[in-house]
């Protein structure tokens, strides 16, 4: 194959038939879909074993791209929940009559043909394919080579779903991994109309150089936990823990606990105690490194300057000691990359100041970042955690897959 110019006039033909169906439609489409993951779990459970084979153990993003059993009723569950979400097209802003007699109305419509590309996460294929099929958007994937091969087998899936139900298969397409292709995708303003990168910062950045397709980026998480000297040190350090350690390899995970100098012993000497357990490797400053030293911490590493807002993806974490909560914010101001930030505090008056300092999608007080997440906000299944600020912040999920159109009535009216 020396381009991919078919596939994006393919889906560009798609877009029409699937921006005219209707709601009931296209929530039938997704029941089907949820039912066809279910009985296929077999046969995607194979080809995901053809993926995980060729990772290694150690490699990170193996958890990502893991597809068992549960995974799959839980994506499966997912495109149900996606299904029985409002269409958000034809919702009508703005509804009024000009003094010359034109009815005008401004309404939702779906963006189009939506191009992403991502990296080791298979479940990305059916939750963007579930969205924009709800939504009336063409989608066109670009998985990453480690998951190619289960890939390949949930857009089958999807397609033969399609078919059944008479849809052309080019509402939903895959692109070859090869990576001669992305820049003709990035380039494709002719049948694209947005790309959504979502993985690593590289990606981002690389998309977003030489994308001439306007793009919404899902972010890289960098993420930080602020203890404040008020704060109750056993659920602060609890927090801390499901944050690190409950999937260590998602962008809502914490990258980096700040914690004021006045209860540092304190907050480490609980919080050592239970990412001990699970061989959580600390890059500490000066200070927390001399408190975890003396605790006999056995996964210990001074902190090089890079590790301060270095998104780690597995079980790493730094550790920043302050002097309050002024320099906690000066800190993440600089090292944040606008994902998910939280104080774990019992002054009214902290909090409150570091939720509206803060810039980031998701602000949390006395929580886990681990909740940012379309689906934990009640959005459904997300194609992303958006960190910019136009069109889309935060999970980006069904209700953003439209864009708007404004349309008028007249009865001769000329100017």
């Amino acid at each position: 194959m020396e381009n991919i110019t078919q596939q994006l006039i393919n889906a560009a033909d798609a877009s029409a038939q699937i921006r005219g169906l209707s709601a009931a439609v296209k929530q039938e489409v997704l029941e089907s879909l949820a039912k066809a993951l279910a009985l296929n779990r077999t046969q995607i459970i194979a080809a995901n074993a053809l993926d995980l084979a060729k990772m290694p153990d150690a490699d990170s993003k193996k958890d990502r791209l893991l597809l068992n059993e549960e995974r799959i009723n839980a994506l499966a569950e997912s495109v149900n929940d996606v299904a029985v979400l409002t269409d958000p097209t034809n919702q009508v802003l703005v509804e009024k009559t000009l003094p010359n007699g034109l009815f005008l109305q401004k309404k939702t419509v779906a963006l189009g043909v939506v191009g992403v590309i991502y990296e080791a996460r298979p479940n990305v294929t059916v939750d963007v394919a579930a969205l924009c099929i709800r939504s009336g958007n063409v989608c066109v994937l670009r998985g990453g080579s480690d998951a190619d091969e289960t890939n390949k087998c949930l857009v089958k899936i999807i397609q033969k779903v399609l078919v059944d139900f008479k849809l052309n298969p080019n509402i939903v397409q895959l692109l070859p991994v090869d990576r001669k292709f992305v820049e003709e995708l990035l380039t494709a303003d002719k049948y694209i109309d947005i790309i959504i990168p979502r993985g690593s910062q590289s990606l981002i950045d690389f998309v977003r150089k030489n994308a001439k397709v306007p793009v919404i980026e899902t972010g890289a998480g960098v993420c930080h936990t602020y203890v404040e000297d008020s704060a109750n040190i056993e659920n602060a350090a609890k927090i801390i823990c499901n944050a690190k350690v409950s999937r260590p390899s998602v962008c809502n995970a914490l990258d980096t606990v700040v914690v004021d100098e006045s209860i540092s012993v304190n907050l480490i000497t609980e919080m050592a105690a239970l990412l001990k357990d699970y061989e959580v490797e600390i890059f500490a400053d000066e200070l927390a490194y001399q408190q975890l030293s003396a605790l006999n911490y056995p996964f210990l590493v001074k902190a090089k300057e890079e590790d301060f807002g270095r998104e780690f993806l597995s079980l790493k974490c730094s550790v920043k000691v302050v002097k309050g909560i002024d320099e906690a914010l000066a800190h993440i101001r600089k090292y944040s990359s606008k994902h998910s930030e939280a104080i774990i505090s019992e002054s009214g008056e902290k909090i409150e100041r570091f939720l509206n300092e803060v810039d980031a999608a998701a602000v949390y007080a006395n929580a886990s970042t681990r909740f940012t997440d379309g689906g934990v906000f009640g959005l459904g299944a997300e194609i992303g955690i958006s960190t910019q600020k136009l069109h889309a912040r935060g999970p980006f999920a069904l209700e953003k897959l439209v864009t708007e159109k404004w349309v008028i009535k007249g009865d001769g009216q000329i100017r």
